[in-house]
């Protein structure tokens, strides 16, 4: 992997924090950032990837050999063209370098009623945020050289994810929090996902793949997992209750019997990955810190 050239959209975000660390100790990396640079490394660059200017001068000028694209995420404000109009912009740069992309998407582009989804399902988005996710898949797929990674909830157990932090916080607050028990997902751990990532940047598979934890849990047992872990005693205003089918989708368990055989990667349970680590006493961290 020597002299190999990675760029990283999206390298402030949750994922991409910790897919830079990773990567820097086998690969050239460049990542972006927009709002923030909480990583402040040498390699970072402003991005705005609605810019297609911009984004193909920075391509042009590092040009990687595989781009990961993280940016997506449904908490931004401009989310429609930041999700759309950005992976646009990144997949033509990166075929005008023939680079190797790899774009990261999401199970919440289903409608949750015809699970375990294989590779093959097609996307049927009951929100705007699926909706987006969707057409930024149609985009990638022109791309000769693509993985589309669809993949679930991320969590890091040295870093609180958003959600886990969002809920900590209310529930300190004492602000009501709902846990849903009849929503279905795949958990996956961050460390797991950005070694999937780095291993699809070297190998020829083609396609969109499965990347997510084995192990499937309802949002409340998910939830309830990490409060546990990070040890967020304030429960008094935590309530179990049901979503709404029609509204987001209830069961979006992934079939990984494709990644299983491609990766040697392993795809750890939300279980078999608390068991590994002693919860810390003084070191926790949330998204935001």
């Amino acid at each position: 992997m020597n002299g190999m050239r990675l760029l990283i959209t999206g390298g402030s975000s949750y994922l991409g924090r910790y897919l830079t660390r990773l990567a820097v100790a086998d690969f050239e990396v460049c990542y972006t950032y927009f709002q923030n640079d909480p990583l402040g490394l040498p390699q970072g660059e402003w991005l705005d990837v609605r810019e297609e200017t911009a984004v193909s001068r920075l391509v042009h000028t590092f040009r990687p050999h595989v781009i990961i694209h993280t940016i997506g995420s449904n908490r931004c404000d401009d989310m429609y063209n930041v999700i759309c109009r950005g992976t646009a912009h990144v997949t033509h740069a990166a075929r005008a370098i023939n680079a190797r992309l790899i774009h990261i998407s999401t199970d919440a582009l289903f409608d949750g009623r015809h699970a375990p989804y294989t590779e093959s399902a097609s996307p049927s988005p009951l929100h705007e945020y699926g909706r987006a996710k969707a057409a930024a898949e149609t985009i990638v797929s022109q791309h000769p050289d693509h993985v589309i990674i669809r993949t679930s909830l991320i969590y890091g157990l040295h870093e609180m994810d958003h959600s886990t932090a969002w809920i900590a916080r209310a529930l300190q607050a004492g602000k009501p929090v709902v846990l849903f028990d009849n929503q279905r997902r795949n958990p996956v751990w961050v460390e797991t996902l950005a070694r999937a990532c780095l291993e699809l940047a070297t190998t020829p598979y083609v396609g969109i793949l499965n990347v997510a934890g084995r192990q499937v849990l309802t949002r409340a047992e998910f939830g309830l997992r990490l409060l546990d872990w990070w040890q967020i005693a304030a429960r008094e205003t935590l309530q179990i209750g049901k979503a709404d089918g029609e509204k987001w989708p209830l069961d979006c368990e992934l079939d990984l019997q494709r990644a299983t055989a491609v990766l040697q990667t392993p795809l750890y349970g939300v279980d078999e990955v608390l068991q590994r680590f002693t919860p810390p006493e003084c070191t926790r961290k949330t998204a935001d810190s």
